[in-house]
Protein backbone atom coordinates (compact mmCIF):
# COMPACT_ATOMS: atom_id res chain seq x y z
CA UNK A 1 0.00 0.00 0.00
CA UNK A 2 1.24 3.50 -0.69
CA UNK A 3 2.18 6.09 1.90
CA UNK A 4 2.75 3.78 4.86
CA UNK A 5 3.30 6.59 7.31
CA UNK A 6 3.78 5.63 10.98
CA UNK A 7 1.33 6.93 13.55
CA UNK A 8 2.44 10.29 14.89
CA UNK A 9 4.04 11.34 11.60
CA UNK A 10 2.96 12.90 8.33
CA UNK A 11 4.50 12.53 4.85
CA UNK A 12 6.88 15.41 4.04
CA UNK A 13 5.20 18.45 2.58
CA UNK A 14 1.72 17.70 3.88
CA UNK A 15 -0.49 19.76 6.15
CA UNK A 16 -3.20 18.92 8.60
CA UNK A 17 -5.93 21.53 8.14
CA UNK A 18 -8.96 21.74 10.42
CA UNK A 19 -12.31 21.21 8.78
CA UNK A 20 -14.41 23.90 10.42
CA UNK A 21 -13.87 27.48 11.52
CA UNK A 22 -14.44 28.86 15.03
CA UNK A 23 -18.10 29.51 15.61
CA UNK A 24 -19.32 27.04 12.99
CA UNK A 25 -21.05 23.70 13.50
CA UNK A 26 -18.63 21.17 15.04
CA UNK A 27 -17.47 18.36 12.79
CA UNK A 28 -18.61 15.81 15.39
CA UNK A 29 -20.71 16.12 18.54
CA UNK A 30 -19.88 13.93 21.58
CA UNK A 31 -23.09 11.98 21.04
CA UNK A 32 -22.27 11.34 17.38
CA UNK A 33 -18.76 10.18 18.27
CA UNK A 34 -20.01 7.62 20.75
CA UNK A 35 -22.81 6.44 18.47
CA UNK A 36 -20.54 6.01 15.45
CA UNK A 37 -17.63 4.28 17.18
CA UNK A 38 -19.36 2.46 20.02
CA UNK A 39 -16.82 4.09 22.30
CA UNK A 40 -17.17 5.80 25.67
CA UNK A 41 -16.10 9.36 26.32
CA UNK A 42 -14.14 9.83 29.51
CA UNK A 43 -14.02 13.47 30.50
CA UNK A 44 -15.73 16.50 28.94
CA UNK A 45 -15.12 16.52 25.20
CA UNK A 46 -14.06 19.81 23.66
CA UNK A 47 -15.66 20.88 20.33
CA UNK A 48 -14.36 18.62 17.56
CA UNK A 49 -13.40 20.62 14.47
CA UNK A 50 -11.03 18.23 12.69
CA UNK A 51 -9.25 14.89 12.85
CA UNK A 52 -5.58 14.00 13.09
CA UNK A 53 -3.07 11.19 13.54
CA UNK A 54 -0.07 13.52 13.77
CA UNK A 55 0.77 15.65 16.80
CA UNK A 56 3.21 17.78 14.79
CA UNK A 57 0.47 19.19 12.59
CA UNK A 58 -2.49 18.77 14.93
CA UNK A 59 -4.76 21.81 15.20
CA UNK A 60 -6.73 22.76 18.32
CA UNK A 61 -10.07 20.97 18.25
CA UNK A 62 -8.80 17.98 16.27
CA UNK A 63 -9.86 14.50 17.29
CA UNK A 64 -6.58 12.62 17.71
CA UNK A 65 -6.54 8.95 16.71
CA UNK A 66 -3.81 7.02 18.53
CA UNK A 67 -3.36 4.45 15.77
CA UNK A 68 -0.49 1.99 15.77
CA UNK A 69 1.93 2.56 12.90
CA UNK A 70 4.66 0.31 11.60
CA UNK A 71 7.28 2.02 13.77
CA UNK A 72 5.35 3.93 16.44
CA UNK A 73 2.28 3.61 18.62
CA UNK A 74 0.02 6.65 18.62
CA UNK A 75 -0.72 6.12 22.32
CA UNK A 76 2.78 7.45 22.98
CA UNK A 77 1.60 10.82 21.63
CA UNK A 78 -1.78 11.13 23.38
CA UNK A 79 -0.57 13.40 26.19
CA UNK A 80 1.16 15.65 23.67
CA UNK A 81 -1.97 15.80 21.48
CA UNK A 82 -4.22 16.76 24.38
CA UNK A 83 -1.65 19.27 25.58
CA UNK A 84 -1.79 20.95 22.19
CA UNK A 85 -5.55 21.36 22.34
CA UNK A 86 -6.95 18.22 20.77
CA UNK A 87 -10.70 18.02 21.31
CA UNK A 88 -10.27 14.44 22.50
CA UNK A 89 -8.07 11.44 21.85
CA UNK A 90 -9.34 8.08 20.60
CA UNK A 91 -7.54 5.34 22.52
CA UNK A 92 -7.82 1.60 23.10
CA UNK A 93 -10.16 0.89 26.01
CA UNK A 94 -7.56 -1.18 27.85
CA UNK A 95 -5.22 1.82 27.93
CA UNK A 96 -7.74 4.59 28.58
CA UNK A 97 -7.20 4.85 32.33
CA UNK A 98 -3.55 5.70 31.73
CA UNK A 99 -4.64 9.05 30.28
CA UNK A 100 -7.12 10.01 33.02
CA UNK A 101 -5.13 13.11 33.94
CA UNK A 102 -4.19 14.14 30.39
CA UNK A 103 -7.61 15.16 29.12
CA UNK A 104 -10.74 13.79 27.42
CA UNK A 105 -10.42 10.43 25.70
CA UNK A 106 -12.78 8.25 23.69
CA UNK A 107 -12.18 4.66 24.79
CA UNK A 108 -12.87 2.15 22.01
CA UNK A 109 -12.81 -1.63 21.77
CA UNK A 110 -12.65 -3.89 18.77
CA UNK A 111 -11.90 -7.37 17.55
CA UNK A 112 -9.17 -6.20 15.17
CA UNK A 113 -5.48 -5.73 15.87
CA UNK A 114 -5.95 -1.97 16.27
CA UNK A 115 -9.29 -0.88 17.79
CA UNK A 116 -8.39 2.79 17.22
CA UNK A 117 -7.95 2.27 13.48
CA UNK A 118 -11.23 0.34 13.50
CA UNK A 119 -12.89 3.31 15.21
CA UNK A 120 -11.50 5.69 12.59
CA UNK A 121 -12.99 3.46 9.92
CA UNK A 122 -16.41 3.38 11.56
CA UNK A 123 -16.35 7.15 12.02
CA UNK A 124 -15.46 7.50 8.35
CA UNK A 125 -18.38 5.25 7.48
CA UNK A 126 -20.67 7.44 9.58
CA UNK A 127 -19.42 10.53 7.73
CA UNK A 128 -20.16 8.86 4.40
CA UNK A 129 -23.62 7.80 5.56
CA UNK A 130 -24.66 11.28 6.69
CA UNK A 131 -23.55 13.22 3.61
CA UNK A 132 -25.57 14.08 0.53
CA UNK A 133 -22.42 15.01 -1.37
CA UNK A 134 -21.49 13.76 -4.80
CA UNK A 135 -18.55 11.47 -4.03
CA UNK A 136 -15.72 10.80 -6.48
CA UNK A 137 -12.96 8.19 -6.14
CA UNK A 138 -9.80 8.42 -8.24
CA UNK A 139 -7.11 5.84 -8.88
CA UNK A 140 -4.55 5.10 -11.59
CA UNK A 141 -0.93 4.17 -12.07
CA UNK A 142 -0.02 7.77 -12.93
CA UNK A 143 -1.79 11.07 -12.37
CA UNK A 144 -4.25 10.21 -9.60
CA UNK A 145 -3.01 12.90 -7.21
CA UNK A 146 -2.84 15.56 -9.90
CA UNK A 147 -6.32 14.62 -11.10
CA UNK A 148 -7.65 14.68 -7.54
CA UNK A 149 -6.15 18.14 -7.05
CA UNK A 150 -7.61 19.37 -10.34
CA UNK A 151 -11.04 18.13 -9.24
CA UNK A 152 -10.64 19.84 -5.87
CA UNK A 153 -9.71 23.03 -7.68
CA UNK A 154 -12.61 23.14 -10.15
CA UNK A 155 -15.29 21.84 -7.78
CA UNK A 156 -14.34 24.21 -4.96
CA UNK A 157 -15.46 27.05 -7.22
CA UNK A 158 -18.92 25.47 -7.39
CA UNK A 159 -19.66 24.37 -3.83
CA UNK A 160 -18.19 23.18 -0.51
CA UNK A 161 -15.61 20.58 -1.52
CA UNK A 162 -13.74 18.07 0.63
CA UNK A 163 -10.75 16.12 -0.72
CA UNK A 164 -7.83 13.99 0.35
CA UNK A 165 -4.77 16.03 1.30
CA UNK A 166 -1.42 15.11 -0.25
CA UNK A 167 -1.58 11.39 -1.12
CA UNK A 168 -3.72 10.18 1.78
CA UNK A 169 -4.85 7.19 -0.21
CA UNK A 170 -4.20 4.05 1.85
CA UNK A 171 -5.65 2.02 4.73
CA UNK A 172 -5.38 4.95 7.17
CA UNK A 173 -5.49 7.88 4.73
CA UNK A 174 -8.88 7.03 3.26
CA UNK A 175 -10.81 6.58 6.55
CA UNK A 176 -9.08 9.66 8.02
CA UNK A 177 -10.18 11.73 5.03
CA UNK A 178 -13.72 10.40 5.39
CA UNK A 179 -13.77 11.18 9.12
CA UNK A 180 -12.79 14.78 8.33
CA UNK A 181 -15.63 15.34 5.86
CA UNK A 182 -18.13 17.97 7.07
CA UNK A 183 -21.81 17.11 6.89
CA UNK A 184 -22.55 20.01 4.52
CA UNK A 185 -20.02 18.93 1.88
CA UNK A 186 -21.36 19.21 -1.66
CA UNK A 187 -18.50 17.44 -3.46
CA UNK A 188 -16.09 14.86 -2.04
CA UNK A 189 -12.95 13.72 -3.89
CA UNK A 190 -11.00 10.72 -2.61
CA UNK A 191 -7.72 9.36 -3.90
CA UNK A 192 -7.31 5.59 -3.64
CA UNK A 193 -3.95 3.87 -4.03
CA UNK A 194 -2.52 0.37 -3.94
CA UNK A 195 0.61 -1.63 -4.61
CA UNK A 196 -0.84 -5.12 -4.09
CA UNK A 197 -3.95 -6.89 -5.39
CA UNK A 198 -7.19 -6.54 -3.39
CA UNK A 199 -6.03 -3.41 -1.53
CA UNK A 200 -8.48 -1.12 -3.33
CA UNK A 201 -11.55 -3.26 -2.56
CA UNK A 202 -11.96 -2.31 1.13
CA UNK A 203 -11.08 1.32 0.44
CA UNK A 204 -13.65 1.84 -2.30
CA UNK A 205 -16.19 0.00 -0.13
CA UNK A 206 -15.62 2.65 2.55
CA UNK A 207 -15.88 5.57 0.13
CA UNK A 208 -18.91 4.22 -1.79
CA UNK A 209 -18.28 6.60 -4.68
CA UNK A 210 -20.98 7.88 -6.96
CA UNK A 211 -18.27 8.24 -9.61
CA UNK A 212 -15.06 6.21 -9.93
CA UNK A 213 -12.25 7.25 -12.28
CA UNK A 214 -9.16 5.33 -13.44
CA UNK A 215 -6.62 7.71 -14.99
CA UNK A 216 -4.41 5.09 -16.66
CA UNK A 217 -2.68 1.74 -16.19
CA UNK A 218 1.12 1.52 -16.45
CA UNK A 219 3.89 -0.83 -15.18
CA UNK A 220 3.95 0.62 -11.66
CA UNK A 221 4.40 -1.64 -8.59
CA UNK A 222 4.90 -4.42 -11.16
CA UNK A 223 7.17 -6.16 -8.64
CA UNK A 224 4.00 -7.27 -6.85
CA UNK A 225 2.06 -8.33 -9.97
CA UNK A 226 2.38 -11.05 -12.57
CA UNK A 227 1.76 -8.61 -15.42
CA UNK A 228 0.53 -5.12 -16.30
CA UNK A 229 -2.84 -6.75 -17.04
CA UNK A 230 -2.93 -7.80 -13.39
CA UNK A 231 -2.32 -4.17 -12.43
CA UNK A 232 -5.31 -3.23 -14.58
CA UNK A 233 -7.40 -5.78 -12.67
CA UNK A 234 -6.27 -4.23 -9.37
CA UNK A 235 -7.16 -0.72 -10.57
CA UNK A 236 -10.51 -2.04 -11.79
CA UNK A 237 -11.33 -2.99 -8.21
CA UNK A 238 -12.34 0.64 -7.64
CA UNK A 239 -15.60 0.01 -9.49
CA UNK A 240 -16.62 -2.67 -6.99
CA UNK A 241 -17.49 0.02 -4.45
CA UNK A 242 -19.63 2.14 -6.76
CA UNK A 243 -23.08 2.99 -5.48
CA UNK A 244 -25.88 1.44 -7.52
CA UNK A 245 -26.35 3.42 -10.71
CA UNK A 246 -23.00 5.19 -10.35
CA UNK A 247 -20.64 6.22 -13.13
CA UNK A 248 -17.40 4.47 -14.09
CA UNK A 249 -14.91 6.65 -15.99
CA UNK A 250 -12.10 4.99 -17.97
CA UNK A 251 -9.22 6.13 -20.18
CA UNK A 252 -10.24 5.00 -23.68
CA UNK A 253 -6.70 5.33 -25.03
CA UNK A 254 -5.16 2.90 -22.54
CA UNK A 255 -4.29 -0.56 -23.90
CA UNK A 256 -6.14 -2.11 -20.95
CA UNK A 257 -9.40 -0.28 -21.60
CA UNK A 258 -11.30 -3.49 -22.39
CA UNK A 259 -10.12 -5.08 -19.14
CA UNK A 260 -11.19 -2.05 -17.10
CA UNK A 261 -14.49 -1.94 -18.97
CA UNK A 262 -15.19 -5.53 -17.96
CA UNK A 263 -14.68 -4.62 -14.30
CA UNK A 264 -16.99 -1.63 -14.67
CA UNK A 265 -19.68 -3.69 -16.36
CA UNK A 266 -19.49 -6.29 -13.60
CA UNK A 267 -20.09 -3.60 -10.97
CA UNK A 268 -23.24 -1.72 -10.00
CA UNK A 269 -22.37 1.12 -12.39
CA UNK A 270 -25.33 2.56 -14.21
CA UNK A 271 -23.13 3.84 -17.01
CA UNK A 272 -19.56 3.83 -18.27
CA UNK A 273 -17.94 7.00 -19.64
CA UNK A 274 -14.66 6.98 -21.56
CA UNK A 275 -12.18 9.79 -22.19
CA UNK A 276 -9.18 10.29 -24.45
CA UNK A 277 -8.30 11.00 -28.07
CA UNK A 278 -9.90 7.78 -29.31
CA UNK A 279 -12.66 8.57 -31.85
CA UNK A 280 -15.17 6.59 -29.76
CA UNK A 281 -14.35 8.35 -26.46
CA UNK A 282 -17.34 10.01 -24.79
CA UNK A 283 -15.12 12.88 -23.65
CA UNK A 284 -12.80 13.38 -26.58
CA UNK A 285 -9.87 15.69 -27.22
CA UNK A 286 -10.17 16.97 -30.78
CA UNK A 287 -7.02 19.07 -30.47
CA UNK A 288 -4.38 19.58 -27.79
CA UNK A 289 -1.97 22.50 -28.16
CA UNK A 290 1.04 21.97 -25.92
CA UNK A 291 2.98 25.01 -24.81
CA UNK A 292 5.90 25.06 -22.37
CA UNK A 293 3.88 26.72 -19.61
CA UNK A 294 0.28 25.70 -20.40
CA UNK A 295 -1.92 23.63 -22.68
CA UNK A 296 -5.03 24.40 -24.71
CA UNK A 297 -7.61 21.66 -25.19
CA UNK A 298 -10.45 21.55 -27.69
CA UNK A 299 -12.76 18.80 -26.46
CA UNK A 300 -16.23 17.36 -26.88
CA UNK A 301 -17.75 16.43 -23.53
CA UNK A 302 -20.71 14.08 -23.97
CA UNK A 303 -21.54 15.88 -27.20
CA UNK A 304 -20.90 19.39 -25.83
CA UNK A 305 -17.99 21.34 -27.43
CA UNK A 306 -15.69 22.81 -24.76
CA UNK A 307 -12.41 24.70 -25.20
CA UNK A 308 -10.24 25.44 -22.21
CA UNK A 309 -6.77 26.48 -21.19
CA UNK A 310 -4.93 24.34 -18.66
CA UNK A 311 -2.53 26.10 -16.31
CA UNK A 312 -0.30 23.02 -15.95
CA UNK A 313 1.83 21.98 -18.95
CA UNK A 314 2.31 18.53 -20.43
CA UNK A 315 0.33 16.08 -22.55
CA UNK A 316 -0.28 13.81 -19.55
CA UNK A 317 -2.02 16.57 -17.61
CA UNK A 318 -4.03 17.54 -20.69
CA UNK A 319 -5.23 13.94 -21.01
CA UNK A 320 -6.14 13.74 -17.33
CA UNK A 321 -8.08 16.99 -17.66
CA UNK A 322 -10.47 15.10 -19.93
CA UNK A 323 -11.16 12.76 -17.02
CA UNK A 324 -11.79 15.81 -14.84
CA UNK A 325 -14.34 17.15 -17.32
CA UNK A 326 -16.00 13.72 -17.45
CA UNK A 327 -16.39 13.81 -13.66
CA UNK A 328 -17.76 17.37 -13.72
CA UNK A 329 -20.39 16.35 -16.27
CA UNK A 330 -21.31 13.19 -14.34
CA UNK A 331 -21.79 15.24 -11.17
CA UNK A 332 -24.11 17.62 -12.97
CA UNK A 333 -21.76 20.51 -12.18
CA UNK A 334 -21.16 23.50 -14.48
CA UNK A 335 -18.84 22.58 -17.38
CA UNK A 336 -18.23 26.18 -18.41
CA UNK A 337 -17.17 27.20 -14.89
CA UNK A 338 -14.93 24.15 -14.66
CA UNK A 339 -13.29 25.06 -17.96
CA UNK A 340 -12.58 28.58 -16.70
CA UNK A 341 -11.21 27.25 -13.41
CA UNK A 342 -8.67 24.99 -15.15
CA UNK A 343 -6.81 28.03 -16.48
CA UNK A 344 -5.82 28.92 -12.91
CA UNK A 345 -4.67 25.40 -12.00
CA UNK A 346 -1.03 25.19 -10.95
CA UNK A 347 1.11 22.11 -10.31
CA UNK A 348 1.60 21.29 -6.61
CA UNK A 349 4.94 20.91 -4.82
CA UNK A 350 6.77 17.80 -6.00
CA UNK A 351 4.51 17.36 -9.02
CA UNK A 352 5.69 19.93 -11.52
CA UNK A 353 6.06 23.05 -9.36
CA UNK A 354 8.24 25.60 -11.14
CA UNK A 355 10.69 27.94 -9.44
CA UNK A 356 13.14 30.59 -10.68
CA UNK A 357 16.63 30.29 -9.21
CA UNK A 358 19.05 33.24 -8.96
CA UNK A 359 22.51 32.27 -10.18
CA UNK A 360 25.07 35.04 -10.40
CA UNK A 361 23.71 37.70 -12.71
CA UNK A 362 21.15 35.41 -14.24
CA UNK A 363 18.52 32.79 -13.50
CA UNK A 364 17.93 29.07 -13.89
CA UNK A 365 14.59 27.29 -13.92
CA UNK A 366 13.69 24.42 -11.56
CA UNK A 367 10.93 21.89 -12.25
CA UNK A 368 10.17 19.94 -9.07
CA UNK A 369 8.87 16.47 -9.99
CA UNK A 370 10.44 14.89 -6.92
CA UNK A 371 7.29 13.21 -5.58
CA UNK A 372 7.70 9.59 -6.71
CA UNK A 373 8.58 8.14 -10.10
CA UNK A 374 7.84 5.31 -12.50
CA UNK A 375 8.68 4.78 -16.18
CA UNK A 376 5.54 6.52 -17.43
CA UNK A 377 5.83 9.56 -15.17
CA UNK A 378 9.54 10.04 -15.93
CA UNK A 379 8.84 9.91 -19.66
CA UNK A 380 6.12 12.53 -19.17
CA UNK A 381 8.43 14.73 -17.09
CA UNK A 382 11.18 14.48 -19.70
CA UNK A 383 8.71 15.46 -22.42
CA UNK A 384 7.72 18.50 -20.37
CA UNK A 385 11.38 19.44 -19.85
CA UNK A 386 11.85 19.26 -23.61
CA UNK A 387 9.34 22.07 -24.08
CA UNK A 388 11.09 24.52 -21.76
CA UNK A 389 13.13 27.23 -23.47
CA UNK A 390 16.56 27.63 -21.93
CA UNK A 391 18.48 30.88 -21.68
CA UNK A 392 21.65 31.76 -23.62
CA UNK A 393 24.13 28.90 -23.21
CA UNK A 394 21.58 27.21 -20.94
CA UNK A 395 21.10 23.45 -20.83
CA UNK A 396 18.31 21.03 -20.06
CA UNK A 397 19.35 18.99 -17.04
CA UNK A 398 17.59 15.90 -15.67
CA UNK A 399 18.34 14.78 -12.10
CA UNK A 400 16.85 11.31 -11.71
CA UNK A 401 16.62 8.86 -8.81
CA UNK A 402 15.85 5.15 -8.81
CA UNK A 403 12.37 3.93 -9.74
CA UNK A 404 11.36 1.21 -7.29
CA UNK A 405 8.98 -1.79 -7.26
CA UNK A 406 9.71 -2.70 -10.89
CA UNK A 407 10.72 -6.30 -10.18
CA UNK A 408 13.33 -8.25 -12.14
CA UNK A 409 12.93 -5.91 -15.13
CA UNK A 410 13.98 -2.90 -13.06
CA UNK A 411 17.41 -2.52 -14.66
CA UNK A 412 15.91 -2.74 -18.15
CA UNK A 413 13.25 -0.13 -17.33
CA UNK A 414 15.99 2.27 -16.23
CA UNK A 415 18.18 1.66 -19.30
CA UNK A 416 15.16 2.19 -21.53
CA UNK A 417 14.94 5.81 -20.40
CA UNK A 418 17.96 6.60 -22.60
CA UNK A 419 15.61 6.92 -25.57
CA UNK A 420 13.26 9.45 -23.92
CA UNK A 421 16.31 11.39 -22.66
CA UNK A 422 17.58 11.61 -26.23
CA UNK A 423 14.14 12.53 -27.59
CA UNK A 424 13.81 15.33 -25.01
CA UNK A 425 17.23 16.70 -26.03
CA UNK A 426 18.41 16.64 -22.44
CA UNK A 427 21.97 17.95 -22.31
CA UNK A 428 23.07 16.59 -18.95
CA UNK A 429 21.83 13.75 -16.71
CA UNK A 430 22.62 13.22 -13.02
CA UNK A 431 21.51 9.98 -11.39
CA UNK A 432 21.07 8.73 -7.81
CA UNK A 433 20.81 5.07 -6.85
CA UNK A 434 22.13 1.75 -8.19
CA UNK A 435 19.23 1.18 -10.58
CA UNK A 436 19.50 4.57 -12.24
CA UNK A 437 23.19 3.85 -12.77
CA UNK A 438 21.99 1.64 -15.64
CA UNK A 439 20.60 4.69 -17.40
CA UNK A 440 23.76 6.67 -16.71
CA UNK A 441 25.92 4.01 -18.36
CA UNK A 442 23.54 3.76 -21.34
CA UNK A 443 24.00 7.45 -22.14
CA UNK A 444 26.73 8.89 -24.34
CA UNK A 445 29.57 10.42 -22.32
CA UNK A 446 28.55 13.89 -23.48
CA UNK A 447 25.24 13.62 -21.60
CA UNK A 448 26.67 12.26 -18.35
CA UNK A 449 26.73 14.68 -15.43
CA UNK A 450 27.43 12.54 -12.39
CA UNK A 451 26.13 9.32 -10.83
CA UNK A 452 25.98 8.68 -7.07
CA UNK A 453 24.75 6.01 -4.70
CA UNK A 454 22.32 8.34 -2.91
CA UNK A 455 20.62 11.68 -3.45
CA UNK A 456 22.75 13.14 -0.62
CA UNK A 457 25.89 12.22 -2.53
CA UNK A 458 24.50 13.96 -5.60
CA UNK A 459 23.82 17.30 -3.91
CA UNK A 460 27.13 19.02 -4.50
CA UNK A 461 27.64 17.81 -8.09
CA UNK A 462 24.22 19.16 -9.08
CA UNK A 463 24.55 22.41 -7.14
CA UNK A 464 27.96 23.20 -8.54
CA UNK A 465 27.00 22.31 -12.12
CA UNK A 466 24.09 24.72 -12.41
CA UNK A 467 24.61 27.91 -14.41
CA UNK A 468 22.44 30.79 -15.68
CA UNK A 469 19.94 29.81 -18.37
CA UNK A 470 19.69 26.16 -17.31
CA UNK A 471 16.41 24.30 -16.88
CA UNK A 472 16.68 21.47 -14.34
CA UNK A 473 14.10 18.78 -13.58
CA UNK A 474 14.33 16.55 -10.48
CA UNK A 475 12.46 13.24 -10.15
CA UNK A 476 12.72 9.87 -8.39
CA UNK A 477 10.90 7.42 -6.12
CA UNK A 478 9.99 8.75 -2.67
CA UNK A 479 12.44 6.65 -0.69
CA UNK A 480 15.36 7.97 -2.77
CA UNK A 481 14.56 11.41 -1.31
CA UNK A 482 15.15 13.50 -4.41
CA UNK A 483 13.26 16.29 -2.66
CA UNK A 484 16.42 17.08 -0.70
CA UNK A 485 18.05 18.16 -3.99
CA UNK A 486 15.10 20.46 -4.70
CA UNK A 487 15.36 21.94 -1.20
CA UNK A 488 19.12 22.46 -1.59
CA UNK A 489 18.69 24.20 -4.95
CA UNK A 490 16.05 26.53 -3.55
CA UNK A 491 18.14 27.28 -0.45
CA UNK A 492 21.35 28.07 -2.32
CA UNK A 493 19.79 29.91 -5.24
CA UNK A 494 16.75 31.48 -3.59
CA UNK A 495 15.10 34.11 -5.78
CA UNK A 496 11.91 35.13 -4.00
CA UNK A 497 11.41 38.18 -6.23
CA UNK A 498 11.74 36.43 -9.56
CA UNK A 499 9.06 34.88 -11.69
CA UNK A 500 9.95 31.71 -13.60
CA UNK A 501 11.45 32.77 -16.95
CA UNK A 502 8.99 32.92 -19.78
CA UNK A 503 8.94 29.69 -21.70
CA UNK A 504 8.68 29.86 -25.47
CA UNK A 505 7.52 27.01 -27.66
CA UNK A 506 10.00 25.79 -30.23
Amino acid sequence: MTDKTPSGTTPPGTTQPGTTSPGTTPLWTPEALEAATGGTLLGPCRPITGASIDTRTLAPGDLFFAIRGEARDGHDFVAAALGRGAGAAVVAADRAQGFAEAGPVLAVSGAGEDPVLDAMRTLGAAARARTGAGIVAVTGSVGKTGTKEALRHVLSAQGPTHASIASYNNHWGVPLTLARMPADTQFGVFEIGMNHPREIVPLTAMVQPDIALVTTVEPVHVEHFASVAAIADAKGEIFSGLKAGGTAIINRDNPHYARLLAHAQASRAGRVVSFGEHPEADVRAQRIVLRPDLSVVDAVVMGIPVTYQLGTPGRHTAMNSLGVMAVVHALGADLARAALSLAALRPPVGRGERTALAIGEGEAFLVDESYNANPASIRAALATLAGIETGPRGRRIAVLGDMLELGPEGEAHHRALAGPVEAAKVDLVFTAGPLMRNLFEALPVSRRGASAATSADLLEPVLSALRPGDAVMVKGSNSIRMGRIVEALKARYANAQAEPPRAVAR
